[in-house]
């Protein structure tokens, strides 16, 4: 195997090690390590958890003194010491190991840190190698590459559908369009994003819990757009086991709103755009809070994050099924456009399948009216 190639496999392995901490790690990026040496993998390692060892720190310490001479593979630069960093700078580890050459995928996008920490161990007299399958690492990470420099959250949108691009039938009932393999993803999702959105339309139509059932993972922040308070304070979606955040406006009522408090429910109430929830004011509060959004629906809150360009990803579930009718409801609401010129573009389309299902992701190309 070429020097080339033997870069990819073992990069491709620390990417793996990486996904290990998905939904765990945040704010933190996903990072995983592989010490090489002679051409075998000695040790691994992952960041597991926000606060936790980070991935060179335990593969480093997997390895001990057969480190030293070694390369070390790394999907993001190592870090270094910055104001109010919370664990040891990896780059001092690594030079303390012994070892001789760091392959990274890239470098940290945080400002504290990109590219300090190849140079630091440049400065120090190590090989580095950079930009081994480097667009696969921001793909990975692309929840904290757009975090750290936006400071809102990375955006998914969540539809589940019929072939006719139906969430409901005409009567409102959606239980279940898709199957259980892609619900047990849905929940994946939930576990890997750190909060999770419905319109209160949705909490009324199908009171959900939005909660992770099926994987292990840690629950979302859940948030229901209210504009009007019309939830009531026995809906599931308030049950314990996770923090609810309601995003209203200045016509909730006060006694609605002292009800959904008494329930354990955090109220926001935010400035109101065309009667509803200011969305870019909503999102620049979450960005405070955690560092993704999975939006889960209904029509209407689809096409309010689609129209303005708030939307960073799709994921959309189709069942292999049709349900017609012209008041079933289709999966995104609002206006529309008046033109297929004018239409959202999709880019880096794939396309899986999840049981019976299908799943299509892809990234909304930005709007000028974003």
């Amino acid at each position: 195997m070429d020097e080339g190639r033997a870069h990819e496999a073992f990069m491709r392995r620390a990417l793996e090690l990486a996904r290990l901490g998905a939904g765990w790690t945040r704010p933190n990026p996903l990072v995983g390590a592989v010490v090489v040496r002679d051409g075998q993998v000695i040790a691994e390692g992952h960041h597991a958890v926000c606060g936790g060892p980070h991935a060179e720190a335990v593969a480093l310490l997997e390895a001990g003194d057969r480190a030293r001479g070694a390369e070390l593979y790394l999907n993001i630069e190592p870090c270094v010491e910055f104001p109010g960093k919370r664990t040891p700078p990896c780059t001092n580890a690594i030079l303390r190991a012994g070892i001789q050459r760091v392959i990274v995928a890239t470098l940290d996008p945080n400002p504290h840190v990109s590219g300090r920490g190849v140079a630091r161990l440049r400065e120090a007299g190590l090989e580095v190698v950079e930009g081994v399958l480097a667009a696969e690492a921001r793909r990975l990470n692309e929840v904290f590459f757009h975090w750290i420099r936006e400071r809102t959250p990375f955006v998914v949108l969540k539809l589940a559908m019929s072939l006719d691009g139906k969430i409901a039938t005409s009567t409102g009932r959606s239980r279940w369009i898709t199957g259980p393999e892609s619900r047990r993803l849905v929940h994946a999702l939930r576990a890997r994003y750190g909060a999770v959105l419905v319109g209160v339309g949705t909490v009324l139509a199908d009171d959900p819990e939005l909660t992770v059932r099926d994987v292990e993972g840690p629950p979302p922040l859940r948030v229901v757009l209210d504009s009007q308070g019309r939830m009531p304070p026995e809906a599931r979606v308030l049950s314990p086991g996770a923090r609810t955040l309601v995003a209203t406006t200045g016509r909730m009522p006060a006694g609605r709103e002292g009800e959904l408090c008494a329930r354990g429910a955090d109220v926001w109430r935010l400035p109101s755009q065309n009667d509803q929830v200011d969305l870019r004011e909503l999102l620049r509060r979450l960005g405070e809070e955690t560092d993704s959004l999975l939006v889960e629906g209904g029509s209407e809150v689809a096409w309010a994050f689609l129209s303005p360009g708030l939307v960073h990803k799709l994921a959309f579930f189709y069942a292999p099924l049709i349900l017609g009718g012209r008041e079933a409801i289709p999966a995104v609401g609002g206006e529309g456009v008046a033109d297929p010129a004018e239409a959202i573009r999709v880019r880096d389309v794939t396309i899986e399948h999840v049981g019976a299902d299908h799943l299509i992701t892809g990234y909304p190309t930005p709007q000028s009216s974003g």
